[in-house]
C-alpha cells in the first residue's frame, strides 16, 4: 500500500473541520445566538439571511412540522402571552386576548394556501410553483403583538421566506419572550434557528435599517399613515396594513335585537382595538330609538349628551396641525375606566358605552379604539350609507350593515368599496375562522391592496416551461 500524503491529508481534514464550521454556524446561529432577539439590527438581518437560505432547502415535510410546532407554541403559550401583553400594553381585556392568540394558531393559513399548477398541450408542459422572495422587513403594532407576529411568520415562512421584525416599543418585551419560543418551536422541528429574528430595542432608527437593506426585497408594514408611507419611500415591494374606521349601518329592515348583540359583541372585543371592529354607526331615524334601547337591553350603558362631551374632552386633543390625537390612556381600556372618567360608576363586566352623537364628532370621524360606540341618526337609507362611506374615510379597510333588504346591502357595498364588508354579523366574522368563513389573517392590507393576507401575498410565482417534450399523452 503506497503510503499516505502526510500534508494532503491535513489539507482535506483542514476543509473538512472549515465546512462544519461553517454549517454550524448556521445550525447555531451568528455568535451562538439561537433566540432570534438581537442587540444590532444589523446582526439580526444577517443570522436571517444565513437561515433563509438553509430554509429554503428545507424538505416540505419539515417545513410542514415546523408550522405545526409554532402553532402548538402559540396554544402552550396563549394565556402568558395575553398576559403579558395586557400588562406591558395596558391595553384589552386578557380573556379576548387569550381568545385571539389561539385563534391565530388554529386559522392562520400555511403550506396548503400554495398549491403548484400545471399545464400541458400541443407545445409542451409548464408548470407555476409559489417561491420566496428572500427575507422580509416586518414592522408588528402594539395591539396585538404575539397574534401578529405568529400570523406573519407563517404566512412569510411558508413560502420560504426568513422575517426579521421591527416591533412595536411598547409591546417589545412580550415579543422577545415570544420570539425566543417561536425560535425554539422552530429549532425542535428541524428548522434553522433566528428564521426570524428581532432587535431587542426597536427605533425609528431601526426601522429605516430594516426599510432600506439591501438583503431585504419586501416590506410587510402595520402601522399608521406616516409609517406606510416611510415604506413606499423605500422603494421596494410593499404591503402594508394601514388604518380603518369601520362604519356601520343599521336600516329598517333589519333584526334590531341581532344588530345591537353583534355591534356590542364586535366593537367590545379587546375593548375595540382591532382594526376591523366596529367604530362608529349610523341607524336610520325611523328605526333609531328602538335600536338604542336594544343596545341597552343587550348590555350596553348609554352615555347622555353631557357624559359623552365630558368623555371627549379627556380622550381628545389638537396637534399644532389642528388634527384630533387620541389620549393614549383611554386607548384599549375597559368601558368602566371610560364611565370612572364621566363621574360614572359600573362594573368591569360591562363591554360597551355608547351614544348619540353628531356626525362631525370625534368619535365618529377617529379611529379612536376604545369601547364607546357614536351613534348618528340619519333621515334615510340613504343619508346612512353617504355618512357611513365619508367616515370611513377611503381606507377601504372594513364595513359593516345590517339589513335584510338585498338592494340596500348591494348598494352598501358598492358605495364603501371595502376590504372586508360583513352583513348581519359582528365585524370578526369578516376576518375568517372562527367567527366567520374563509381564510384568516392580522394583516389586511387596504392600501397595496392585497386585502386579507396569506402565505402566496408573500411569494413569487416562477414558472419553467418544456418546449414540445413532457406532454405525455
Amino acid at each position: 500500500m503506497a503510503q499516505l500524503d502526510t500534508d494532503l491529508v491535513n489539507t482535506i481534514v483542514s476543509r473538512v473541520i472549515a465546512e462544519l464550521e461553517k454549517q454550524n454556524l448556521v445550525t447555531s446561529g451568528i455568535s451562538g445566538n439561537t433566540t432570534g432577539v438581537y442587540e444590532n439590527i444589523d446582526d439580526a438581518i444577517a443570522a436571517t439571511f444565513q437561515a433563509q437560505k438553509v430554509w429554503l432547502k428545507t424538505p416540505l415535510e419539515t417545513k410542514a412540522r415546523v408550522i405545526a410546532a409554532l402553532r402548538q407554541a402559540m396554544h402552550d403559550n396563549a394565556e402568558e402571552f395575553a398576559r403579558r401583553a395586557r400588562e406591558e400594553t395596558g391595553m384589552g381585556r386578557v380573556e379576548d386576548k387569550i381568545i385571539k392568540h389561539h385563534n391565530a394558531a388554529d386559522a392562520t393559513p400555511g403550506l396548503e394556501d400554495l398549491p403548484s399548477a400545471s399545464w400541458s398541450g400541443d407545445h409542451g408542459l409548464a408548470v407555476e410553483e409559489y417561491a420566496p422572495y428572500g427575507v422580509v422587513a416586518a414592522i408588528t403594532p402594539s395591539t396585538h403583538p404575539i397574534p401578529v407576529l405568529l400570523n406573519s411568520t407563517i404566512i412569510m415562512i411558508a413560502p420560504g421566506n426568513g422575517a426579521v421584525f421591527n416591533v412595536h416599543p411598547a409591546a417589545k418585551k412580550v415579543s422577545s419572550y415570544a420570539m425566543e419560543i417561536f425560535n425554539r418551536a422552530i429549532q425542535s422541528a428541524g428548522g434553522p434557528p433566528n428564521l426570524i429574528s428581532m432587535v431587542r430595542e426597536p427605533t425609528m432608527e431601526t426601522v429605516q435599517k430594516l426599510f432600506h437593506h439591501p438583503d431585504l426585497p419586501i416590506i410587510a408594514a402595520t402601522g399608521g399613515p406616516g409609517l406606510v408611507a416611510a415604506a413606499f419611500q423605500a422603494g421596494k415591494k410593499v404591503i402594508a396594513a394601514g388604518p380603518g374606521n369601520p362604519s356601520v349601518v343599521v336600516e329598517p329592515s333589519a333584526c334590531l335585537k341581532s344588530a345591537a348583540e353583534h355591534i356590542i359583541t364586535g366593537a367590545s372585543f379587546d375593548n375595540n382595538i382591532l382594526c376591523i371592529a366596529e367604530k362608529e354607526t349610523f341607524a336610520v331615524n325611523s328605526i333609531f330609538d328602538e335600536f338604542m334601547t336594544e343596545m341597552e337591553r343587550a348590555g350596553a350603558v348609554r352615555l347622555n349628551a353631557q357624559q359623552i362631551e365630558a368623555l371627549s374632552n379627556q380622550v381628545f386633543s389638537k396637534n399644532d396641525s389642528g388634527h384630533w390625537v387620541v389620549s393614549r390612556d383611554f386607548i384599549g381600556k375597559n368601558a368602566s375606566v371610560l364611565a370612572a372618567a364621566v363621574g360614572l360608576s359600573i362594573s368591569d363586566n360591562v363591554r360597551l358605552l355608547f351614544g348619540e352623537t353628531n356626525f362631525e364628532h370625534p368619535f365618529v370621524q377617529e379611529e379612536q379604539m376604545m369601547p364607546f360606540m357614536p351613534v348618528v341618526r340619519a333621515k334615510t337609507i340613504a343619508e346612512a350609507i353617504t355618512m357611513a362611506v365619508k367616515a370611513e374615510h377611503g381606507f377601504q379597510h372594513t364595513a359593516v350593515i345590517h339589513s335584510n333588504n338585498l338592494k340596500v346591502i348591494t348598494e352598501f357595498s358598492k358605495a364603501v368599496d371595502t376590504d372586508i364588508v360583513v352583513v348581519n354579523g359582528p365585524s370578526m366574522a369578516g376576518n375568517g375562522p372562527k367567527a366567520g368563513e374563509a381564510y384568516f389573517s392580522h394583516t389586511i392590507s387596504s392600501p397595496t391592496g392585497e386585502g386579507i393576507c396569506t402565505p402566496r401575498n408573500f411569494a413569487r410565482i416562477r414558472r419553467i416551461c418544456t418546449y414540445n417534450s413532457l406532454r405525455i399523452v
